[in-house]
């Protein structure tokens, strides 16, 4: 079939006829399918259930150093956690925080910190006339809603396939003292699945902030959540790049394993330098008496180390890849050729990210509703939720079965053609 912008109106017209006839005998299958959120499936965290008898009531609850977990010390992380939490985000342990189970948490008390306290001694931020935090879009919605949270400004930044506009963050961080911080998700990115380049990696390590409070963002939570065995992006060190830039204090990580061992209960961190590590010290001795070191020593003794760490993401890649594949495979087969979307085919980490012609995004999300499929809310990918091309749709193929994304992406795109058909037809 030729490409829908090619199509007479009367072309358009029995295309779009045929559509709805398809559209209402799916319509009358009644089915319920999600793909909203990256959830892990049932099968992933089947795999992490023997990690629930490392531990029991007759076992040793002490550390390698000898600190029992069931009492109160090591409040930023047993050491072994730390170091393993270290290398799978490859950085240096004593750079390393152990926090709860949510990564996300440690963002939004970093904010937090930062509005009330300041960093490092800066003026705290809700003092000041204007916070402004650039956003590279399509990007995480968690990310955007802290920041809205706190009512700073959030600025679009366009996210290519090798990261952000470079040319525009250094426009922004190196001219405006008002700009305190960026959003990263530097691997396999939320929703984009794209890898920062190494260039990119490294000019930003090299931004000359206009504001001497300025943090880059750095949330590699997928880091070790590869769908591939023969083809693993890899980064470099962005703590490692800002030191060799003489910016040192400029980045904090986040990683955590909630997509490694179970959402709810996992362990995650923060690394960072030196000078960061004892600011935010300062203020977590008042805050926490400690996190659950029991949880981090379960994690420890189940995984052992970083090794465990990746032979257990094989296994949860083996589950997720022909989750991925059944996406693809069908929107290759279905939209090619029509000039009606595009995607990127992930190497790793949980989404898939559709564009469809400026315009159709909301429409489609609503036609999916309507036949049983729910998709993450179009905009979501954005600040304030508002995708000013209307395009842009994540897709998350992980809590489904591999059969039901092959239905669920059938349907996704029979909304796409019908949608991209009425827009058309209406200009």
């Amino acid at each position: 079939m030729k490409a829908y912008v090619e199509m007479s109106r009367e072309e358009l017209l029995s295309l779009k006829a045929s559509l709805e006839e398809e559209f209402k005998t799916e319509e009358a299958k009644g089915l319920s399918l999600n793909m909203a959120r990256g959830k892990p499936g049932a099968s992933q965290l089947a795999l992490s259930m023997p990690m629930l008898d490392v531990i029991n009531s007759g076992s040793d609850m002490k550390t390698l150093l000898g600190n029992d977990t069931r009492n109160y010390g090591d409040w930023d992380g047993i050491g072994e956690c730390r170091q393993m939490l270290a290398d799978m985000m490859e950085v240096k342990k004593d750079n390393v925080i152990v926090c709860g189970n949510s990564s996300l948490n440690i963002m939004y008390d970093t904010v937090a910190r930062s509005m009330i306290r300041g960093v490092n001694g800066s003026t705290p931020w809700c003092k000041l006339d204007k916070v402004k935090f650039l956003c590279p879009v399509p990007g995480y919605d968690r990310h955007f809603k802290i920041t809205e949270l706190f009512g700073i400004e959030m600025i679009n930044i366009p996210l290519g396939e090798d990261g952000p506009d470079m040319d525009l963050v250094e426009e922004y961080v190196n001219n405006d003292s008002a700009v305190k911080g960026i959003w990263c998700v530097p691997k396999y990115s939320n929703p984009t699945g794209i890898t920062y380049s190494d260039e990119v990696v490294k000019r930003f390590a090299n931004l000359h902030p206009k504001a001497e409070d300025f943090r880059i963002f750095w949330d590699n939570a997928y880091c070790i959540h590869h769908i591939y065995d023969e083809i693993q992006d890899e980064i470099p060190n962005i703590l490692e790049e800002c030191e060799k830039a003489g910016n040192p204090d400029m980045v904090y990580i986040f990683a955590s394993t909630s997509k490694v061992s179970f959402p709810g209960s996992g362990v995650s961190a923060i690394a960072t330098s030196a000078a960061n590590i004892e600011y935010i010290k300062q203020h977590m001795t008042v805050q926490i008496i400690g996190h659950d070191k029991i949880n981090q020593l379960r994690h420890v003794r189940f995984f052992k180390d970083i090794d465990g760490l990746k032979a257990h993401m094989k296994k949860h890649a083996d589950i997720l890849r022909p989750k991925f594949e059944a996406v693809l495979d069908m929107l290759d087969s279905e939209l090619n050729g029509l000039g009606i979307g595009d995607w990127i085919k992930p190497r790793g980490g949980y989404f898939i990210s559709f564009n469809a012609m400026p315009g159709c995004a909301k429409a489609i999300v609503e036609k999916c509703k309507k036949l049983g499929v729910v998709l993450t809310g179009a905009g979501a990918t954005y600040p304030y939720g508002k995708d000013p091309e209307d395009s842009n749709i994540r897709i998350a193929p992980s809590f489904p079965t591999p059969e039901e994304m092959r239905e669920a992406t059938k349907i996704f795109t029979l909304c796409v053609k019908l949608a991209t058909v009425e827009k058309l037809l209406g200009e």
